[in-house]
């Protein structure tokens, strides 16, 4: 296994990309960032990270889907690489979501991408901005909620993703699919970052991306580390301080690729090219509490993590 990184990313309290501080979740500059994954280190990435039981679907059901051949579900198909989390996993016509009610918004949504996905005739003029009747009432978000907030109602699976039914991309508007986000980034920055995921199916046989919301402490005039975030609407729906991406990127002879991302939820320079946001994929595991490494680890042995400057 080969990894890829820069030590510029790991600066403890200091910016992340974009001089927006992001506190004592990236780590910091820790010696044990220095390490390799290997199976002789006692420092490497999986004896750092804790392991937990994580269940994968059947192993008869995740044969990806090829071009020309008809995928049992391209739901089951987007979890090859497991759950990131267990709790609340819900599955739509073609991504799989874990819900956080508490935050009135996803942990996290899996989806996989390929060509047949990327067209169709599904328009999203005919979608309309849901709530998603399979979360209890008491947890839910609603259109109210978003009204007059100033924030996009910002998808995590994108609706261009799911072009090839109608009933894919009406799916993408639940509200349990979206976050959040301001206008500015949600229709610049990280759109140019969905369309860079949607152009890697011309260079790899399959791309599988993982999207969700990070809540990250930052210091305060005080000297100490705090969580704060706004919410919005009567069902208090949190607000993200970032957002993440992993894009999980299969070679044709079997090599695994591996890109993680991290935008702060503000205004950005859509010129800024897109991989000053590139972070190690250790840092989005300790911040959201998510695992992604272990569970790609069960299916290759042949995983580039790729990072800033690489």
């Amino acid at each position: 296994m080969q990894r890829i990184f820069s030590s510029k990313l790991f600066v403890s309290g200091v910016s992340l990309a974009l001089g927006v501080g992001v506190g004592a979740a990236w780590v910091g500059s820790n010696s044990d960032n220095e390490s390799r994954w290997g199976h002789g280190s006692d420092r490497g990435l999986l004896e750092r990270i804790p392991v937990i039981p994580i269940p994968s679907v059947n192993a008869s059901e995740l044969i990806p889907h090829q071009p020309g051949q008809v995928a049992l579900s391209k739901s089951t198909a987007a979890m090859k690489y497991g759950f990131p989390s267990l709790a609340n996993i819900k599955t739509r016509e073609s991504y799989v979501t874990s819900y956080d009610p508490r935050n009135r918004t996803a942990a996290w949504v899996i989806e996989q991408l390929n060509p047949e996905t990327l067209s169709g005739q599904s328009d999203r003029k005919y979608c309309e901005f849901k709530e998603d009747d399979s979360v209890h009432i008491y947890h839910r978000s609603t259109n109210a909620d978003y009204r007059g907030t100033g924030f996009d109602r910002g998808h995590l699976a994108a609706a261009a993703n799911h072009k090839w039914s109608q009933k894919a991309m009406d799916d993408t508007f639940y509200l349990s699919n979206v976050s959040p986000q301001n206008p500015h980034l949600n229709q610049n920055a990280w759109n140019n970052l969905e369309k860079y995921c949607r152009s890697l199916t011309k260079h790899y046989l399959n791309v599988f991306v993982c999207t969700g919301p990070l809540y990250l402490p930052r210091q305060e005039p005080d000297g100490k580390m705090y969580v704060k975030y706004q919410v919005v609407g009567k069902n208090h729906v949190a607000v993200p301080t970032h957002f993440f991406k992993v894009v999980i990127l299969e070679k044709v002879r079997g090599e695994v690729e591996l890109r993680s991302y991290v935008m702060p939820n503000m205004p950005l320079d859509e010129k800024i090219p897109l991989e000053r946001f590139l972070v190690p994929i250790e840092s989005i595991e300790r911040a959201s509490g998510l695992l992604f490494v272990p569970n790609i680890m069960k299916r290759t042995s042949a995983l580039k993590a790729i990072t800033m400057g690489a």
